[in-house]
């Protein structure tokens, strides 16, 4: 077997593809001279609203801001807790501080990775104001039990979709089942900006109207402020290329289906932990294709050492990050989510991975 280069994920093919499309993008919002809240933003609003059966979305500068501004919208702050996964992406737990409330860490699922909820309801105190439940690497939670549970408390649900752009739960996209959702359009993302972007999604006219007014200087209209607000708008040459994405997005998601079935059906090592697969009422866009192993750092290497480009989501677990050691916790506090990090490791998956490339990476990791 000869060595090949497998990059961890490469913009390349989706972006040669639509070369056309984005540079017409681009000359329609420079011709036109309007880069803040203009046509381009408006329309991809409308555009991903509809995409996610949702009757509002309102573009932010990011998937953080996104949750930020729900947050303030729902007059969560000081003294209040907000429960959020112990094994996700900080931006979650960050949000929430950002508010002056505390984040209250719930273990997940091993086999999901995602919030479990027979451990949700021990965490909620008189305190609690929500629950956010993460669709981590394009697998939704497990809404209809979080939901159930929240609903008995009388808390707010908030959806992370920040990698989970056009999945389905129980047959209907991810978005609408809780208050109100977060979408990041990082570029890494199934899909992603140029630079950054986010939207806030919802059915909730008041909550739009209210995050909208926020991320504005608090204004809903020019010099007149009505709440303490901040500066979170998504620009629009992002939206203009936003626009043109989106009418890809099933496709590139079934691409990337077509190679984490390859991946289910090619790697057989003993060592490896392949993650669970969908069902008919938990899909998956596999923003990325996470495997676990006990010899994880040794796998990393022997990858990297052969040309096959990782990444580790993620390596360090929240509650033991410096930024909350104010929170008081330690090593052994969530051992659920201590050893998805200490053993977690993320394949090659993109748009465009040649089937040499998918069958590479295969086979070297059934030789590990």
């Amino acid at each position: 077997m000869s060595k090949m280069t497998v990059p961890f994920a490469s913009f390349r093919p989706m972006h040669d593809e639509l070369r056309q499309q984005l540079d017409q993008a681009y000359h329609k919002v420079a011709d036109n001279s309007h880069f803040i809240l203009g046509k381009e933003c408006k329309a991809f609003e409308e555009e991903f609203a509809a995409y996610c059966d949702a009757k509002y979305c309102v573009g932010v500068a990011n998937g953080l801001d996104a949750l930020f501004l729900i947050l303030k919208a729902m007059d969560i702050g000081e003294g209040d807790e907000v429960i959020v996964p112990s094994n996700t992406f900080i931006a979650t737990a960050l949000a929430v501080s950002y508010t002056g409330a505390t984040p209250v860490f719930v273990e997940p699922e091993l086999k999901s990775y995602n919030m479990d909820p027979a451990r949700l309801e021990a965490a909620i105190t008189d305190q609690t104001k929500a629950v956010i439940a993460v669709h981590l690497q394009g697998r939704p939670a497990d809404m209809d039990r979080i939901l159930q549970i929240a609903g008995k408390y009388g808390l707010k649900v908030m959806e992370d979709a920040a990698q989970a752009h056009g999945v389905r739960y129980k047959g209907k996209r991810v978005g609408t089942f809780g208050d109100a959702a977060c979408f990041s359009f990082y570029p890494g993302k199934n899909l992603g900006a140029l630079g950054d972007g986010g939207a806030v999604v919802t059915n909730n006219r008041e909550l739009a109207d209210k995050v909208r007014a926020i991320g504005n200087y608090g204004s809903n209209q020019k010099y007149s402020h009505i709440y303490k607000g901040v500066n979170s708008r998504l620009d629009e040459l992002q939206a203009a290329f936003l626009r043109v994405k989106l009418t890809q997005l099933d496709k590139w998601n079934e691409a990337r289906t077509a190679i984490a079935k390859k991946y289910f059906a090619g790697i057989q090592n003993e060592k490896i932990v392949l993650p669970l697969k969908p069902d008919a009422d938990f899909g998956h866009i596999y923003h990325v294709f996470a495997i676990r192993c006990r010899e994880r750092d040794a796998l990393e290497q022997y990858l990297a050492d052969l040309g096959v480009g990782t990444v580790k989501h993620y390596p360090v677990p929240m509650h033991l990050q410096d930024c909350y050691a104010d929170l008081g916790y330690k090593r052994g506090d969530f051992p659920i989510a201590e050893e998805i990090s200490d053993t977690i490791i993320s394949l090659p998956m993109f748009y465009g991975m040649t089937q040499a490339q998918v069958q590479y990476v295969i086979d070297v990791i059934n030789q590990f």
